[in-house]
C-alpha cells in the first residue's frame, strides 16, 4: 500500500493525536503522513460552539477530504463527530482510548468558595457541574488547550473544565486539580477516544486501520454513539454515555439534564449489541425516566 494520507487539525492536540496514529500504522510497516485541515470550529474560535452548532464543526471539513479525494484517512476526537456517519464514509477504526474522564483544573471541586467562577464551553459539563454545586457562576470558554488552561485563576476564573485524556496526551497531567468521578460526572460521547474514518468502499484501508484498532474502545464508542443518534437532531439538552467492557458484555451509563442542571435523569444497560444497547440507553432515560420533560427535548 502506498503512503497513508491522515487528515487532521492543525491544533497542537489535533497533531499529537494524529502523530499518534501515524506512528502506530508505521509500528505494521504501514507509511504515512500528516494532511493538516482547517475546520470552521478552528476558524471560528471565538465563536462559542452553541451558537456555531457544536458537534461536527471539527469535522466536516476533515471528512469531506477524505471524501473528495485529498486525504485517506480522517483522524477525529471521537467526542468530536457527529452522531451519524456521512454517506460514503464509515467509522473503521478505534485504537486504545485513553481516560475519558472530566477534569478540574486550577481548584478541586471543593475547593471552590461559594459563588466560585468555573469555565467550560460545554453544556453538559455547564449542567452536570450546577446540578451538584448550583451556586457556581459558569461562564463560557473557547481556544486551544494552552489557552484554556492559563485562564484557570486568571480574569477571575477560579478553574477551568477539560478532559483528562487531552492533558495525559499533551503530557500535562499535573495540572489536574480533580479528576471527577465518572458515575456522576459522566463524559461526553467518544471522549478519551480517537475515530478514524476512510472511505467505505476503500477496502484496503478499512483493513489496514483493522490492524490498530482496539476492539473493546470500538465496541464501546460505537455503543456511546448510537444513544447519541437516537437522542436525534430535536435533541438540544446536555447529554452524556460512557461505556465500558468486560469479557465482551458493554456497560452502558447515560444521562440527560436541564440546562440549568435543576433536574436529570440518569440510567444504565449491559449486553453485547453495541448498537442496540445504545437506542436502549436514550429510549429508557427519554421515555420511561421523565427524560422527555426535560427543557430541551423535541423529540
Amino acid at each position: 500500500m502506498s503512503e497513508l494520507r491522515l487528515a487532521t487539525r492543525r491544533s497542537p492536540l489535533a497533531r499529537i493525536q494524529a502523530e499518534f496514529v501515524r506512528d502506530r500504522l508505521r509500528a505494521h510497516g504501514i507509511d504515512a503522513k500528516l494532511v493538516h485541515i482547517e475546520t470552521s470550529g478552528d476558524i471560528n474560535s471565538d465563536v462559542p460552539l452553541s451558537i456555531l452548532g457544536g458537534q461536527g464543526v471539527f469535522a466536516i471539513e476533515i471528512q469531506r477530504a477524505v471524501l473528495d479525494g485529498d486525504a485517506d484517512v480522517a483522524v477525529h476526537s471521537a467526542k468530536d463527530l457527529p452522531s451519524v456517519t456521512p454517506p460514503g464514509l464509515v467509522l473503521a477504526s478505534v485504537p486504545e482510548r485513553r481516560d475519558a474522564a472530566d477534569v478540574l483544573v486550577g481548584r478541586s471541586l471543593a475547593g471552590l468558595g461559594p459563588g466560585a467562577t468555573v469555565a467550560t464551553g460545554s453544556p453538559r459539563r455547564r449542567a452536570l457541574l450546577l446540578e451538584r454545586r448550583p451556586d457556581l457562576q459558569i461562564v463560557d470558554l473557547r481556544g486551544s488547550m494552552a489557552t484554556r488552561l492559563a485562564r484557570a485563576e486568571q480574569d477571575g476564573i477560579d478553574a477551568v473544565v477539560t478532559a483528562a485524556a487531552a492533558l495525559e496526551r499533551l503530557d500535562q497531567s499535573n495540572v489536574v486539580a480533580e479528576r471527577l468521578d465518572t458515575e456522576w460526572f459522566v463524559p461526553q460521547v467518544g471522549q478519551g477516544a480517537l475515530a478514524l474514518e476512510t472511505r467505505d468502499d476503500d477496502t484496503d484501508t478499512i483493513a489496514t486501520l483493522a490492524k490498530i484498532t482496539d476492539a473493546d474502545a470500538y465496541e464501546a464508542v460505537k455503543a456511546e454513539r448510537a444513544f447519541l443518534a437516537e437522542l436525534g437532531a430535536g435533541c438540544s439538552i446536555p447529554a452524556g454515555a460512557y461505556a465500558t467492557m468486560s469479557d465482551g458484555i458493554i456497560s452502558l451509563r447515560g444521562v440527560m439534564l436541564a440546562a440549568d442542571g435543576s433536574r436529570s435523569v440518569r440510567g444504565s444497560v449491559e449486553g453485547r449489541d453495541p448498537g442496540l444497547l445504545g437506542v436502549a440507553l436514550a429510549r429508557q432515560l427519554r421515555d420511561d425516566d421523565g427524560g422527555a420533560d426535560l427543557p430541551g427535548w423535541e423529540g
